[in-house]
């Protein structure tokens, strides 16, 4: 199979890039599952926007700060910057976030120190995922193909020219491509509990590390702090949105007590509750 571009997921980073590519291009979609069932469908809290140029100092400091300032800077300006127009585009797809009186309602999530969080009901992902398909879906020039799993990519004198998949009947189909793009999401299903779906193993990492494809803070790994807790993973655990914790829910260990602001930034929070774990020798708070 030939095309001119190839993207390996479809959640809110393959969608979104397909629809800002030229329209005269032929674009081939993979994906491991459903299209519904990427991760992307599962975020709950919002999405953050800069509301003013009076913000911008408070909103990048903040994204620093989470970051432990070893995020690349530059990344973290674009971002900001570009956040506004980024939530136009996502209002002209469809999407519906929160409004009052006809005004965009915000609310503050972990790690920010003002409201600059946008969202929709507690499924903000699902309402930006679900509009983004269906743009898509309408596009002459992208096909979509559903439990097709990426296997590895195609290298030639160090150059990456498509991919090799797997179809649900165990047939493998290599596709040549211009340009190949990596969109797998998270690595949520390595771990014994995840909010994530299982199917998401973090294949494009593996892939990357074999054919010496450079990689950046593989070791920060987002640990969501709060889910409701079973003993066996069946499928996803039940996410508790931080939005919770934004709205003023607060954590206790297991005499009843606070033990961490539950407003600070996600890997702290989630260090937090595992050293309270580790010294009362409960599985979770």
């Amino acid at each position: 199979m030939k095309t001119d571009i190839v993207i390996a997921g479809c959640g809110v980073s393959g969608l979104y890039c397909a629809l800002n590519l030229p329209k005269d291009k032929q674009i081939l979609i993979i994906t491991k599952d459903e299209a519904e069932k990427s991760d992307s469908f599962l975020a709950q809290g919002g999405i953050c926007v800069l509301k003013s140029d009076d913000d911008y100092d408070s909103f990048f400091e903040d994204t620093m700060r989470a970051g432990h300032y070893e995020n690349r800077k530059e990344s973290v300006d674009i971002m900001i910057r570009s956040s506004r127009e980024v939530i136009n585009d996502l209002v002209g797809y469809g999407v519906d976030f929160e409004k009052e009186n006809g005004e965009f309602v915000y609310t503050k999530e972990g790690a920010h120190t003002h409201n600059r969080i946008l969202f929709h009901e507690d499924e903000t992902g699902k309402e930006i995922t679900s509009n983004l398909l269906k743009a898509v879906r309408k596009l002459d020039n992208v096909t979509i193909k559903e439990f097709c799993t990426m296997v590895d990519i195609i290298e030639n004198n160090g150059e990456c020219i498509g991919l090799i998949y797997r179809d649900e009947n165990g047939q493998y189909t290599p596709v040549y491509a211009d340009y190949t793009m990596l969109a797998t999401g998270g690595i949520g299903g390595l771990y014994a509990h995840s909010t994530n779906f299982p199917h998401l193993t973090g294949d494009a990492l593996a892939i990357s590390i074999k054919h010496g494809v450079r990689l950046k803070n593989i070791d920060y790994i987002q640990i969501h702090p709060t889910t409701l807790y079973t003993e066996t993973r069946r499928g996803r655990d039940f996410l508790i949105s931080e939005s919770v914790r934004g709205e003023g829910a607060i954590l206790l260990n297991k005499y009843g007590e606070r033990f961490v602001n539950e407003l600070l930034p996600r890997d702290v929070v989630a260090n937090a509750i595992f050293e309270e774990m580790k010294k009362t020798g409960e599985k979770h708070v």
